[in-house]
């Protein structure tokens, strides 16, 4: 008899045990209820309570979470029904305040957030909630973060996951944004035609430039080349006229042959002329280069005549004697 009490206090005190040994996962917390009231949370680990007197109260996840927020419609401020939905991240900071200060936390935080969402929306014209959800994501998360607060809850993001709008809201956008896109193509080529018209007037500004320097230049290479010309026809104009003044008759020839060399060949040159008649004074002509020979000669034999002033005229030739 006594073999079975012992048994019995054993099983007894091992269920004691199992009571009053408590372990806490990672991630969580144990509010503590003594009597049915709250006196202390308790932290991930190992703890120990009052057998009878001491019970776990709420096990409270700690981890953050994610609660989704079901679809709804939203009047805008222009009179737009569009349907949002969203997505909350919410951390319990307060294991006792989220357990004693609401009932069912997740229920509480998502009505929250939906009636605050159409409100955000509903102040907004179509094309703001469009472009501006990171605008609406700021607004909720401060004002349910604020209101969370009480309840040891820390908000940590609201994203909004989907806006639709009406069908024919969405062609009319749809129609919208092709005539913006047509409108900018159109633009577009037409600034690219302007640039190939400055550029091809740009191209022929330049050429017209080069060819006046060209015929600037060539002008001048011609001008320059007169002058050489002139000034070695004056050159030998002074050769003769300092041989004639010596009394060589060859430099007389040089003039005459020269006049009658230039007028001969002018009678061959001329387009109407179809027949040459030879002059039957081919051999006083030949006499004549034989002439021009000697007095080379003579001249290149009796070394460069002394050099005179300039501005004498071509057939400046002075006066001699019969």
């Amino acid at each position: 008899m006594g073999f079975y009490v012992a048994i019995v206090f054993l099983v007894l005190a091992v269920v004691v045990a199992l009571g009053a040994i408590k372990i806490v996962p990672q991630g969580r917390e144990y509010t503590v209820e003594r009597f049915g009231r709250y006196t202390r949370t308790l932290k991930p680990g190992i703890s120990f309570l009052t057998p009878f007197v001491e019970g776990v109260g709420r096990r409270v996840n700690m981890m953050e979470q994610v609660l989704d927020v079901d679809r709804q419609e939203v009047i805008t401020k222009d009179n737009v029904t569009v349907q949002v939905d969203a997505i909350v991240f919410i951390q319990v900071m307060d294991a006792a305040a989220a357990a004693y200060r609401v009932d069912n936390l997740h229920y509480a935080i998502g009505q929250l957030t939906m009636t605050n969402l159409r409100t955000v929306v509903g102040s907004m014209e179509l094309d703001e909630v469009l472009s501006q959800r990171d605008h609406i994501n700021s607004r909720l998360l401060s004002v349910i973060d604020e209101a969370t607060s009480p309840w040891g809850v820390k908000v940590a993001r609201i994203e909004i996951k989907d806006l639709l709008p009406p069908p024919d809201i969405t062609n009319a956008m749809a129609r919208q944004m092709k005539a913006e896109r047509e409108r900018r193509a159109v633009i577009t080529e037409a600034d690219g035609e302007k640039q190939a018209a400055i550029a091809r007037a740009e191209g022929s500004k330049q050429s017209a430039i080069l060819e006046a320097e060209g015929r600037r230049e060539a002008a001048f290479r011609d001008a320059e080349a007169r002058e050489r010309s002139a000034a070695a026809e004056a050159k030998a104009t002074e050769m003769v006229s300092d041989a004639i003044a010596k009394g060589d008759v060859n430099a007389i020839n040089y003039f005459v042959a020269q006049k009658y060399v230039e007028a001969f060949g002018k009678l061959a040159e001329s387009p109407q002329q179809k027949t040459v008649i030879v002059p039957a004074e081919m051999g006083a002509l030949v006499g004549t280069v034989g002439g021009i020979g000697e007095l080379v000669k003579a001249i290149s034999a009796d070394g460069p005549p002394p050099s005179r002033p300039s501005g004498r005229g071509r057939g400046a030739v002075p006066q001699t004697g019969a």
